[in-house]
């Protein structure tokens, strides 16, 4: 019986020969990543090992991103916990303020994700690093913990969903729409611990940041996780971030599959996900009458990367903000806030009435920078909509990509770029 993408991985990280879906297994760890609201719950629990090291100070990734600048007391005294277990044992990637990024997007930045690696992370969108080739998903702070020591993890082999992408997408369609297409036929629960893995020629004409997308919301669909075959893309992006040496794992032609979906690209359309959750989607021209809204956050691990706030600047350009609307910009990472401030972007959306936020997961998750009150809508290219999720419980949250969110900035109501005149 032949072996997808994800299983191949697995196989050659627990060093059999093959492995088949359910099986357990325990696998080498390439990375063990943490931010500062899960690391120090890890933490706390290897004190209570015997031994108190790490199984290697250069496969850990500890990422102040949640609540930084911290917030409140509590958030300070996280980070203070992992500041100082990072210094104890000589972690090299640790990122604090003035180095910090929203992790899932800083990760393959630096290099530290390449395609055949196995990563876990205590963050349930770890899976974005799908996108180069590489199995990762998120983990509960005890199994972090635990790789952290070991540098190994149990798993049980997942079985996987075929997803064939073909064609390719127009002007305002990007990956979120992808993404929200697909969790909005297959549900939230559709690929319960199941691997994600796309193919298809569709997949030529998707950037890596889409990928990212894509991979990154995953887990919104149940997944253990998602993965994207390793073609050119993936090696340019690759070469340029990492030095690292990566492995290229193809499925078998035999590989077993529970589901096969094709999704046509070009026939996608700019799409919404309604509360409360992101399998409640609808295509921009399917809403019925005008949904006003009070704030738009465009950022975060799923959309916060430099060609996401490129679309949002070609929009914004020229425009204002809707009066009395908020509009938050949260550039990824301090990469991605340096080139947007070389590229003018900045000023676009300083002059639209924006306002631009450092790197920081912030709102996305009801943590500050942009807290909803009661009865408040927000268009967020964030990638949870749960009920209470940035706020309120009786707050509004809608996920949409950086093209739609920019647009009903403008407008003041969930909108489509096409409506505008650009």
């Amino acid at each position: 019986m032949g072996m997808t993408m994800t299983q191949k991985i697995l196989a050659a990280a627990a060093g059999l020969a093959s492995v088949e879906a359910g099986q357990l297994i325990e696998a080498d760890l390439d990375l063990v990543l943490g931010n500062d609201i899960t690391s120090p719950v890890a933490i706390h629990e290897m004190d209570k090992f015997k031994e108190d090291k790490v199984f290697d100070k250069d496969k850990i990734a500890l990422v102040m991103d949640h609540f930084i600048p911290n917030k409140d007391i509590k958030s300070a005294e996280h980070c203070k916990c992992v500041r100082e277990f990072a210094c104890r044992h000589e972690i090299t990637n640790y990122f604090d303020v003035g180095e910090m990024g929203i992790e899932h997007a800083l990760v393959p930045e630096k290099g530290l994700a390449v395609a055949g690696d196995v990563i876990i992370g205590a963050d349930s969108h770890t899976c974005t690093y799908g996108a180069l080739g590489a199995f990762s998903t998120g983990v509960g702070s005890t199994d972090m913990a635990a790789g952290m020591a070991t540098g190994k993890a149990w798993f049980k082999v997942p079985s996987a969903l075929k997803i064939v992408l073909t064609g390719s997408p127009s002007k305002w369609v990007s990956g979120k729409d992808v993404i929200l297409h697909l969790i909005g036929m297959i549900g939230v629960d559709g690929a319960l611990y199941k691997s994600l893995e796309f193919v298809g020629d569709g997949v030529s004409s998707l950037s890596m940041d889409d990928r990212f997308t894509i991979a990154n919301m995953a887990i919104e669909a149940g997944a253990k996780n998602g993965i994207f075959p390793v073609d050119e893309k993936a090696v340019a992006y690759m070469k340029e971030h990492s030095k690292r040496d990566y492995k290229v794992y193809e499925a078998d032609a035999d590989a077993v599959y529970d589901e096969e979906y094709t999704i046509d690209l070009g026939t996608l359309k700019s799409t919404v996900a309604f509360p409360h959750l992101p399998e409640n989607t609808k295509t921009v021209d399917e809403i019925d009458g005008d949904v006003a809204i009070d704030q738009v956050v465009i950022g975060s691990c799923t959309n916060g990367r430099i060609s996401d706030l490129r679309t949002a600047a070609e929009i914004l350009k020229g425009r204002r903000v809707k009066k009395g609307l908020r509009c938050i910009v949260i550039p990824a990472t301090q990469a991605v806030y340096l080139q947007a401030m070389d590229e003018g972007l900045l000023r676009t959306f300083i002059e639209a009435g924006a306002v631009v936020s450092t790197p920081t997961c912030g709102p996305c998750l009801g943590g500050y920078m942009g807290i909803l009150a009661d009865k408040e809508r927000c268009v967020s290219t964030t990638n949870r909509n749960f009920v209470g999720r940035m706020g309120h419980v009786g707050s509004e949250v809608y996920l949409a990509s950086p093209a739609v969110a920019a647009a009903s900035a403008v407008t003041g109501k969930i909108s489509s770029p096409d409506e505008l005149e650009l």
